[in-house]
């Protein structure tokens, strides 16, 4: 893995200069999108943002995703409709689009990271609390041969709260996968399935060796508290069998 994109040692991502990922989600109130295709909408934008060519090497965004990764990975998750929604998608950064076939997919923009309290004011302005979604059905058993990021079954996260730590998931199963690993996955399109964890199975889960993100602590819910298993089929080769 290149120091471009692995994680510095914890005490000097404390001491970095803290930046943030900005997502912004589409909701028009008649027309809100699936929570979980949301959640899975977001997670394949960190990404694509992640892989892209700007992102990369001498690119663009490069320095400003060398710096967030310097630091702590924060997420935040913003809402926009409307002329807010079109103002956003005018910032650079790439919009990802949920599933086609489904009228209520989910579209998330995802920018290059910004300082922590250096926000374009088209986003500063925009909410952050409080994005709810529902999911008008049961979302469908994920491809247990597939990427799946678990969510925690005993926490209570808000839409954007657990979009972000979706991110978080996807982010740390690309910094443990191989280069070859990665490849695939980007020219498959980042299938992946966000689903909330069976309680019976989550201990086992977060013990099995497999990415777990711990949240930080800043909003909604307990420093420390285990929210996300990463399970990439070629990380799960790796951990303990499930």
């Amino acid at each position: 893995m290149s120091s471009q994109d692995s994680p510095a040692p914890a005490d000097l991502r404390d001491a970095a200069p803290q930046y943030v990922l900005p997502l912004v989600v589409h909701i028009e109130k008649a027309d809100p999108p699936a929570r979980t295709d949301a959640l899975e909408t977001a997670a394949r934008a960190v990404l694509v943002m992640l892989s892209d060519a700007r992102s990369q090497g001498d690119g663009e965004w490069a320095q400003a995703v060398r710096d967030w990764q310097d630091a702590r990975i924060r997420k935040v998750v913003r809402r926009a409709r409307g002329a807010e929604w079109r103002k956003a998608s005018g910032l650079p950064g790439i919009t990802v689009t949920g599933r086609p076939d489904a009228p209520d997919a989910a579209e998330v923009r995802v920018f290059p990271p910004v300082p922590l309290d250096g926000w374009p004011k088209e986003l500063a302005k925009l909410q952050v609390s409080g994005t709810e979604l529902d999911d008008p059905r049961e979302p469908d058993a994920p491809d247990p041969s597939g990427p799946v990021l678990w969510m925690s079954p005993g926490l209570d996260m808000s839409a954007g709260k657990a979009m972000a730590q979706a991110g978080h998931g996807a982010q740390l199963a690309w910094w443990d996968l191989s280069q070859e690993d990665r490849d695939a996955w980007r020219e498959a399109g980042f299938p992946l399935s966000v689903r909330t964890a069976p309680a019976a199975r989550w201990p086992e889960l977060t013990a099995s060796g497999l990415p777990v993100v711990r949240d930080a602590g800043f909003t909604e819910i307990a420093p420390g508290s285990c929210t996300v298993v990463a399970d990439h089929p070629a990380l799960r080769r790796l951990a303990r069998p499930l």
